[in-house]
């Protein structure tokens, strides 16, 4: 598989490269689909002025960052391209590793002897009905999908225009890469660091935490029941490595700063959305048609609907929490308070882990259709709204407000298809009534 990565990196090097060079490089990042207040290369590079001049960058309000991250990028900005270009390639690199290493788990490490390979697909598949084998993969379907999640990643139209961009987005995905890759891996403290990292850059990660921490329990074979004291112990354990990461990070931004500034500038603009420049997202429109006293009390259903989906999607997918993990990515991207392009093709790269899952799909052409057309047509509505002057915001949210319900109608295929294919692992794929006629499966 070495030589198909290679080449795969080279062909996403060449094309960044190229990029990078052309006089598009100009026009992307002025694309608000791509870049958000939160994330834009230019005010990164403004609050950086403000740094070397004495001033603090979060004085104004332009820069919305975090304070690591203009410290970090204050060392790298004459090498900002090859950082951005790194961060997508670690990125790809780790979630391919993750997938590997799902794969070998699953055939208990000795992928170099074929014969034992054959023997526990064998007594794997002894576990389900006849007729469900079909639905079990074969190691030789196994094999290539870490390059298919690497391939994904680095080839996906939004992920090449975030990093023309220069956006911080790309730093985010590949913390969120690398603690999912420490959580397969079984290393507690390591997860819990970056997800702290990952927290401490955009709170939504928050909701990360109860899929890792049922995948940690599930690799230590340690039940979750609520009358367990193991079960109590490593969730506090790991709870406590968690938030005395972010302690420790959220301490050190202030002994860098010497001001909490940042608080506020950072979390209070995530969650307060003050800056309402037009996005893929579903606050700027809504917000600015709100009459202000009401702004609060629906700014706080907006927020809370990013967080209110983890508690039932951790009861229902408790025994496959890497499922859980793909459906909490997925939803941040989609409910996010300024989301872009590079949100999306994060969990987009997870799609090829889930390849046994086409059959059960019921919507997959016509969401992959609109999704297309609404990336095409974003910047059409764009231009005749902003620059002809033909069109209206009403043009453009249509379009944004569309391609958010393919994206919900993504999703919760999934979701619906992972459950079908549970569901007839455990009672048979060809279902029948007690009369002997066929059955149809519906999920309630």
């Amino acid at each position: 598989m070495a030589a198909p990565l290679t080449l795969l990196l080279i062909v996403a090097v060449t094309i960044r490269a190229v990029l990078f060079r052309s006089s598009l490089a100009e026009l992307i990042p002025e694309r608000v689909e791509v870049v958000s207040p939160l994330n834009a290369w230019k005010r990164v590079v403004e609050g950086l002025a403000l740094l070397d001049l004495g001033v603090s960058p979060y004085a104004g309000d332009v820069f919305h960052e975090t304070p690591l991250i203009i410290y970090f990028f204050h060392f790298v900005i004459d090498y900002a391209e090859i950082v951005f270009m790194t961060f997508d390639f670690a990125v790809a690199l780790w979630v391919q590793e993750q997938h590997r290493l799902g794969v070998v788990t699953r055939l208990v490490g000795c992928v170099f002897l074929l014969q034992f390979r054959k023997q526990k697909y064998a007594l794997e598949a002894e576990r389900y009905p006849l007729d469900c084998l079909e639905l079990i993969r074969t190691p030789k379907e196994m094999y290539y999908i870490p390059l298919k999640v690497a391939m994904f990643y680095l080839l996906n139209p939004f992920t090449i225009l975030s990093c023309v961009a220069k956006s911080t987005c790309g730093l985010n995905n590949a913390v969120i890469a690398l603690f999912i890759l420490c959580t397969v891996k079984g290393s507690s403290l390591m997860s819990a660091i970056f997800l702290a990292l990952a927290t401490y850059q955009s709170i939504y990660p928050l909701t990360l935490f109860a899929p890792a921490l049922l995948y940690l329990l599930q690799r230590l074979y340690i039940p979750v029941n609520w009358q367990r004291s193991s079960f109590w112990l490593f969730t506090t354990q790991y709870a406590f490595m968690y938030l005395g990461s972010l302690c420790v990070m959220v301490c050190l931004s202030f002994f860098l700063l010497s001001s909490w500034d940042f608080l506020s500038s950072v979390y209070g603009f995530i969650l307060s959305v003050p800056d309402l420049t037009p996005n893929i997202g579903l606050f700027w429109y809504f917000f600015a048609e709100m009459f202000e006293h009401f702004r609060l009390f629906f700014i706080c259903v907006f927020q809370i609907n990013v967080f209110f989906y983890t508690i039932p999607l951790s009861i229902k997918l408790k025994e496959h929490p890497v499922f859980l993990i793909f459906m909490q990515i997925a939803i941040i991207s989609i409910f996010k308070s300024y989301p872009t392009v590079g949100d999306i093709a994060l969990y987009m790269a997870f799609l090829p882990a889930w390849n046994h899952l086409y059959r059960f799909l019921r919507n997959i052409f016509l969401v992959s259709v609109v999704l297309l057309a609404c990336s095409a047509l974003f910047p059409v509505l764009w231009h005749l709204w902003i620059y002809a002057g033909s069109a209206n915001s009403n043009f453009y949210y249509a379009i944004t407000l569309l391609f958010n319900v393919a994206q919900i109608l993504l999703v919760s295929d999934y979701f619906y298809a992972y459950l079908r294919r549970e569901h007839h692992l455990t009672h048979g794929l060809y279902l029948k009534r007690k009369d002997g006629s066929e059955a149809t499966l519906v999920l309630k």
